[in-house]
């Protein structure tokens, strides 16, 4: 998790079009105004998948106008809305692990309880941040196609390794069991995933905070849960 994500996004290359202007207009060059187009694109997306219509009930027509930009100019940007939609997941993973990254030096010392705890809730505070992000990494993505699948499972794969990184050097200390703690990982983020999705549609009747707490208490109970065999069937 702690290197770079790579962001798999997909630009129009579009055969035979007109080269992009590279003169400047106005104090600003061609790639600052493109890059201004694409953001607006990008926010028109988390507001009316996140918000608005969802992804499902978008057309490139409608972004468009949203953005205040032509559909011309969107294929000049994306070739489908999922591209966009792409996008838009990345950006929400990768501004999570920012914040969690950021956090590790804050919480170097401390007992594992209190450093999970914190940890999560750096992640937490980025990802509900605005309940549209909510929706782009848990609701809106899935089921949109294989290839989204595959990108929002590397992703959770990414979040996997953070974990069992963190539970090894907990292990390494003493804190907890020296164990595969993968299986445990996995179904931690799991249960994130669907949490915050049902949380997200009015599901859940509890705050925010409680449904943090509770995912805090669930990843903290397997860390700690000692080491012992199940009883056969």
């Amino acid at each position: 998790m702690r290197e770079n994500a790579v962001r798999v996004v997909g630009r129009s290359e579009v055969a035979g079009r007109r080269a992009q202007p590279t003169g400047r207009y106005r104090g600003r060059s061609a790639a600052e105004r493109r890059a201004e187009r694409h953001r607006r694109f990008l926010d028109a997306g988390l507001e009316m998948f996140g918000r608005g219509p969802g992804y499902r009930g978008t057309t490139v027509a409608a972004l468009s106008e949203k953005a205040g930009l032509s559909t011309r100019q969107f294929y000049e940007e994306f070739k489908t809305l999922e591209d966009l939609l792409a996008e838009l997941h990345l950006e929400v993973n990768d501004a999570a692990e920012r914040d969690v990254v950021a956090a590790l030096p804050s919480v170097q010392g401390l007992d594992l309880a209190e450093r999970t705890a914190r940890l999560f809730r750096a992640y937490a505070a980025s990802i509900t941040a605005d309940r549209a992000r909510i929706r782009i990494a848990f609701v809106e993505i899935v089921g949109v196609s294989p290839r989204m699948d595959r990108q929002r499972l590397t992703r959770r794969a990414r979040w996997v390794d953070f974990i069992c990184s963190e539970a090894a050097a907990a292990a390494e200390r003493g804190e907890i069991p020296d164990r595969d703690y993968r299986i445990a990982a996995t179904a931690f983020i799991g249960s994130i995933n669907g949490l915050l999705h049902d949380w997200s549609a009015g599901w859940v009747d509890a705050t925010l905070d409680e449904v943090i707490d509770e995912l805090v208490l669930m990843l903290l109970g397997r860390l700690y849960a000692p080491d012992r065999d199940l009883p056969a069937p």
